[in-house]
């Protein structure tokens, strides 16, 4: 039984065809294209003004060498909101529940944050390795600290992310299981637990767009620190 409850997570195939690469260009097209009219729809509206206030927001305190990354970050932010809010949906599979995923777009871009720090400023990127006014002995021991802070923070950007979709998953699971045995047993309970599903539904909701937002906000403060 308690195998089955990981089922969720494994990826989805269609005779021996993993269906991953499916999963991610699905969400793209539920995206509204531009239309050659005057005046936009509400939804294409409502999508624009997301977009200026998030980019507005997560922009502000860079300087104009991280406008670059706008595009980027942007794009990012709404693709892992709409694979979250997406695996919420029965018989669906969330792609983001999936560690290797989450590394993969987690390592690269960090990476990238890292290579243009020491391109553009080695001297104040190398300086965040050994804090201001730090006593001679400790000096060893406070670079070693931060650099393996440094390399931790693409796997705390993955863990994080999987770790909270995948336990709201199996939670949810797990009380929606709940609910499905005792409703013979004792019907009252059985209500109260799927109201308790109901109101964890709604948190989950609120999860899936929160960890896309830190997951992106957290990216761009590492590129704060090195443009």
């Amino acid at each position: 039984m308690m195998t089955s409850f990981f089922d969720q997570f494994m990826s989805p195939t269609l005779l021996g065809v993993p269906l991953m690469a499916l999963a991610f260009v699905l969400p793209w097209l539920l995206f509204p294209s531009p239309a050659p009219r005057w005046l936009n729809s509400r939804l294409h509206t409502l999508q624009g003004w997301f977009i200026n206030r998030f980019t507005s927001q997560l922009l502000t305190p860079m300087n104009a060498g991280g406008h670059k990354w706008a595009l980027i970050l942007t794009s990012l932010m709404i693709f892992l909101i709409s694979l979250n809010m997406l695996g919420l949906l029965p018989y669906t599979f969330t792609p983001t529940t999936q560690l290797s995923l989450n590394m993969g777009l987690a390592l690269p871009l960090w990476l990238a944050t890292v290579l243009i720090g020491l391109r553009n400023q080695p001297t104040a990127a190398l300086g965040h390795l050994l804090p201001e006014g730090t006593p001679v002995p400790l000096i060893p021991v406070l670079i070693i600290i931060e650099t393996i802070s440094l390399f931790i923070r693409p796997l705390a950007l993955g863990v994080r992310l999987t770790a909270n979709l995948t336990a709201g998953h199996l939670l949810m699971q797990l009380i929606a299981t709940a609910a499905f045995v005792l409703l013979p047993l004792m019907p009252t309970i059985a209500l109260l637990t799927t109201i308790v599903l109901l109101l964890l539904t709604i948190l989950e909701v609120a999860v899936a767009m929160i960890q896309a937002y830190v997951f992106v906000l957290l990216m761009s403060l590492y590129l704060q620190e090195n443009v």
